[in-house]
């Protein structure tokens, strides 16, 4: 529940710069992501909300040597804050995963419009940002940039499910203690049997969900073969799991779980905003049956 622009900088949008970028972009722009003295964005899904390269519609153009976009991305994590943009666009007549370029931009350049998406989740800004020709700098080598997305996806996948895991956790823990201490007929709610129940029940699901998104990351640190598979799976569990215990939390918490004076009704929204952020489990679990022998 970290209310900083964390996961879009220092997850997405550097894991970009360090799959795609050459080594002077590396040099160039990841000392001062590192330091904190700047902010970036990666700025990937478009209307459809399509998080892979064959959604990817925005075309750039090459005019008199320089690379200028035109077109809209939604969903972009802290993009009406960040100090400059990776944007993932695709050359004129591509298809696919062909052509797929990854660029820079400032974000205060001239021609785009940066503005704050009302979501669910007010902890995670999500925006929506239109290129009107704003001028780009390409990140790596033009037009062979389909590897280092899908890369960076999967890493962000895992980054994601543990993340999520790490809310799961902490609901859990919150549901117990507030068992333990709400009193109900002269005794403690989690002393009656279908409240140990449902709480031992929850722990086996956390405990699961968390060993998939820990085999996961070690999948994701060794390049294993499996990683694409493992990776989409941990986020499908992940998933599943936060929003089971998201739910399950309030309704052991009752009617104060919902209002503000309470964090249940945060890592409520967060679970399902998160849920949904780089696909939803019915997607990855389709992804997890596709790169499964690969």
């Amino acid at each position: 529940m970290y209310c900083a622009p964390y996961f879009g900088s220092s997850v997405l949008a550097t894991t970009a710069i360090l799959n795609a970028g050459s080594t002077h972009d590396k040099e160039k722009l990841l000392p001062d992501l590192a330091a904190g003295k700047r902010i970036a964005a990666l700025a990937l899904a478009e209307s459809r909300g399509q998080w892979d390269a064959a959604g990817i519609e925005m075309i750039a153009t090459k005019t008199n040597g320089a690379y200028t976009l035109n077109g809209e991305k939604s969903f972009v994590l802290d993009g009406h804050s960040a100090d400059f943009i990776v944007v993932v666009a695709r050359q004129a007549d591509s298809s696919g995963e062909d052509g797929i370029t990854f660029f820079t931009v400032e974000g205060d350049a001239q021609g785009l419009d940066r503005r704050l998406l009302n979501t669910i989740d007010e902890t995670r800004k999500l925006s929506v940002l239109r290129f009107n020709n704003v001028e780009a700098t390409p990140l790596g080598t033009v037009g062979s940039g389909a590897q280092a997305l899908q890369k960076t996806l999967v890493l962000s996948y895992v980054a994601l499910a543990n993340e999520m895991m790490g809310g799961a956790q902490k609901l859990l823990e919150s549901a117990l203690e507030y068992a333990q201490m709400r009193v109900q007929f002269g005794r403690a709610i989690g002393s009656f049997q279908s409240m140990k129940h449902k709480l031992a029940d929850l722990l086996l699901d956390v405990e699961l969900a968390k060993t998939t998104a820990y085999y996961a990351a070690e999948s994701a640190e060794e390049c294993a073969k499996d990683m694409t598979a493992v990776a989409s799976m941990a986020k499908a569990y992940a998933s599943d799991t936060y929003m089971k215990v998201a739910i399950a939390c309030i309704q052991i918490h009752g009617g104060i779980g919902f209002t503000w004076e309470n964090d249940t009704h945060l890592y409520f929204k967060r679970a399902k905003s998160s849920e949904v952020f780089l696909g939803g489990p019915a997607l990855h679990r389709e992804q997890l049956l596709q790169n499964w022998d690969k």
